[in-house]
């Protein structure tokens, strides 16, 4: 007990550590991007204008509003003492929409759309690797290098894949959005039914590239598995293949719950690209317009959301490995 105690106050100092250089780089990096935030929003207030003195009160006003007339230290110190108190300041693309606002409308989307992807991607990939171990013949040399295949495809070029043959070609599925553009969000059937419409091309993109990699490494396992002795004892014993695919399944996939883990602490930020190649309205898509905008404030909240979901995550599966198998916190103590 006393071991694990050492072994959990060492990995909550790391990672409280992580999370202060974090902190730190979450502020800093945004405001290394060249350009001037304010001077684009003020263009766009002041467009028409031609009192200069007025032009350059606007600007003043933004700037103290938003904080960019004090030194970066002093910024930084005003961003720690917000976020103690639960705010992430003011958006200046979104203005004046709160950073915390726009996060909890986005980040619903974004979860919406990874967890359940995830999960299945996850069991028909670990389902199709014990078939293509077990079956082999014509599962394991046709369909399951298909699979292979779609997986080694960048998601954004799967994604513009799929757009141009459901959404151009076929024209059976929307190509871009969350829902249909003329609709406001309310709990009606017209807009659930819009919503899962616009869901599936976006959804379908992750679990298909998702499959690849989590069928080859339980296809793997489960090769191993059916080698082990367990398995020729039960063969010989006669029983039913369908049972010893259940045993070889069960033991092969302990180590992919931990890809299971991570996927789902890494969620949060993993489907930036899909977002952004479908205008799905989720965080991906927030951050990159954030980015277009020179938005620091919510450039830094995304980022602060998902560095936080990976660190959890690594801390979770850190000490959930510290418990089951005693070797990695020793290994770790030395």
């Amino acid at each position: 007990m006393k071991s694990y105690r050492k072994y959990m106050t060492s990995k909550i100092a790391w990672y409280v550590l992580t999370f202060v250089v974090a902190l730190f780089l979450n502020f800093l990096l945004p405001r290394l991007i060249p350009g001037n935030p304010v001077s684009t929003i003020v263009s766009k207030i002041t467009s028409g204008m031609a009192d200069t003195n007025s032009i350059k009160r606007v600007y003043e006003t933004f700037e103290k509003e938003f904080g960019l007339n004090k030194p970066i230290w002093e910024q930084f110190l005003i961003y720690v003492s917000n976020l103690l108190h639960g705010n992430m300041g003011t958006s200046f693309g979104q203005y004046p929409r709160k950073v915390t606002d726009i996060l909890a409308s986005s980040i619903m989307w974004t979860i919406g759309l990874q967890l359940p992807a995830i999960i299945v991607s996850w069991i028909l990939g670990n389902v199709l690797g014990v078939l293509a171990a077990y079956i082999k013949k014509g599962f394991d040399k046709v369909l399951f290098p298909v699979f292979l295949f779609i997986s080694c495809i960048p998601s954004f070029g799967f994604a513009i894949v799929l757009v141009w043959l459901f959404a151009v070609a076929l024209k059976i599925a929307p190509a871009s959005g969350g829902y249909a553009f003329d609709m406001i969000p309310s709990p009606t059937l017209s807009f659930f039914l819009s919503v899962l419409q616009h869901y599936q091309l976006p959804f379908w993109s992750i679990v298909l590239v998702g499959i690849g990699g989590q069928s080859l490494g339980m296809r793997e396992m489960s090769i191993y598995e059916l080698n082990a002795d367990y398995v020729k004892y039960c063969r010989l014993l006669g029983l039913k293949d369908s049972k010893i695919v259940r045993y070889v399944f069960k033991n092969a996939v302990l180590p992919q719950i931990t890809g299971l883990a991570l996927s789902l602490g890494t969620m949060v930020g993993g489907a930036l690209i899909t977002e952004i190649v479908f205008s799905y309205p989720g965080l991906g898509s927030v951050l990159f317009n954030a980015i277009a905008a020179q938005d620091f404030p919510l450039i830094s909240g995304c980022t602060l959301l998902i560095t936080t979901g990976v660190l959890i995550a690594n801390f979770v599966i850190d000490i959930v490995y510290g418990l089951i198998d005693p070797r990695i916190k020793v290994a770790q103590q030395e």
